[in-house]
């Protein structure tokens, strides 16, 4: 779109019905009505000019803004309509004086367009032209590539879905351009929302946990979308995963018990150790990050100097991680004296070889581990692992862009489509 092309106004003889008339005999009627507006359209391409492509193979800059240019010194444009082969209508605006029309909505990249023009001569004569063109693909390098995670396979029902982005987004016009496109849909339904973690990642979750045995499909919309100045929407690989039964730990620092339960139902008890004072465990709600049959645990890597009195160097097996800075459930059979009787770690959670190796072999990624009655900070929302769930529902919502709108829906099917919601 780096010019204009302009047609050169062809001379249109019009002859009027008051002057066919005085040359058929005053008593003749020439035209048939009265009404000029009621002829078919003529072909209005001469007195129209646009800013697109006018040669075959050429496609337009979708960066530009389209403008449509009345040549007919006595006639003006009456009405414009720009749709794409998906229906979709590019918004625009027309001149008080119908000269210009121009869209004031960014057109999609890669898409065929058809506008229909329609104008008006200066004897109320009614025309129309009609013009179609393709937009070309934006430079790759100002893609905004989305990356969904976790990878797809099977997660407990505390696993929230992420969204990576290529590059930053500040801008709240251009995240809510993202987060419109990014849509959630899972069987059985569930209410839930995005949330902006950072320029550069969102976070999905439901407001309660997932449904066990669901279902859970993230897409795409943004490909070929205008986001902001040169910047565009590419194509995104969907994700599906899926959840396995509710599995849910609860570990009581204050009773040094552990309770597992499974679809609800307590399916075993388990004396622990939590974190001793000034290495409180976290209080809180964590999910399962990865399971480490063997780890050797250092003190120098949470800042505890080597040689100190709380230095530690121990290998450990059965390790299930819960953050990235080192807290896990794990075996500690150094500490067998205190399993149900005192908090002697420095902030895993500790029990039996046998009790850790069944746990290890219980839960999965994404499954809950809550801890309650620590004297502890607590779990950090992000950053340390996915704190997601200790953000109260209604704050949440306000890490959306598309606040002030209908609650979430994420479910199967067309009428179950990702609904923006307000905080």
């Amino acid at each position: 779109m780096s010019h204009h092309l302009r047609h050169q106004t062809r001379g249109r003889t019009v002859v009027g019905c008051a002057l066919l008339a005085v040359a058929l005999g005053a008593g003749a009627t020439a035209c048939g009505s009265d009404d000029p507006s009621s002829a078919a359209p003529y072909d209005a391409s001469d007195h129209i000019s646009f800013n697109g492509p006018v040669e075959a193979g050429q496609k337009a800059d979708p960066d530009e803004p389209l403008e449509i240019l009345s040549e007919d010194a006595d006639g003006r444009i009456t009405d414009v309509t720009a749709v794409d082969a998906a229906g979709r209508r590019v918004a625009g605006e027309l001149s008080a004086d119908g000269l210009r029309w121009h869209s004031t909505a960014p057109l999609a990249a890669g898409a065929r367009y058809t506008i229909r023009v329609s104008t008006e001569n200066g004897d109320g004569e009614r025309g129309r032209k009609v013009l179609a063109f393709e937009t070309g693909e934006p430079d790759e390098q100002k893609r905004l590539k989305v990356t969904f995670g976790p990878g797809a396979g099977t997660y407990g029902v505390g696993q929230p879905l992420t969204a990576e982005l290529s590059r930053p987004i500040e801008d709240p016009a251009q995240r809510r351009v993202v987060e419109r496109s990014l849509k959630v849909e899972s069987t059985p339904a569930v209410e839930g929302a995005w949330y902006w973690v950072d320029d550069e990642k969102l976070h999905y979750r439901p407001k309660e946990y997932w449904p066990a045995q669901a279902t859970i499909r993230a897409t795409s919309a943004l490909h070929g979308i205008k986001i902001g100045d040169r910047l565009w929407g590419a194509r995104v690989k969907p994700l599906e995963i899926r959840t396995g039964e509710r599995v849910i730990a609860v570990t009581d620092a204050a009773s040094h018990t552990m309770t597992v339960y499974r679809n609800d139902e307590a399916v075993r008890e388990i004396p622990v150790t939590a974190g001793k004072p000034g290495f409180e465990t976290r209080n809180g709600v964590k999910v399962v990050l990865g399971k480490e049959s063997f780890v050797r645990m250092r003190s120098s890597t949470v800042g505890i100097a080597e040689g100190s009195s709380e230095s530690y160097d121990l290998p450990v097996h059965f390790a299930t991680r819960v953050t990235w800075s080192g807290e896990y459930v794990h075996a500690a059979p150094w500490s067998a004296g205190s399993h149900g009787y005192a908090n002697v770690s420095h902030g895993c959670v500790g029990m039996s070889t046998a009790n850790a190796k069944w746990f290890f072999d219980t839960v999965r990624e994404g499954d809950l581990v809550e801890v309650v009655n620590s004297d502890g900070d607590s779990m950090e929302p992000f950053g340390n692992g996915f704190g997601d769930w200790n953000v109260d529902w209604g704050e949440w919502r306000s890490g959306s862009a598309l606040t002030g709108n209908l609650p979430n829906l994420v479910a199967s099917g067309e009428s179950a489509r990702l609904r923006p919601g307000s905080a």
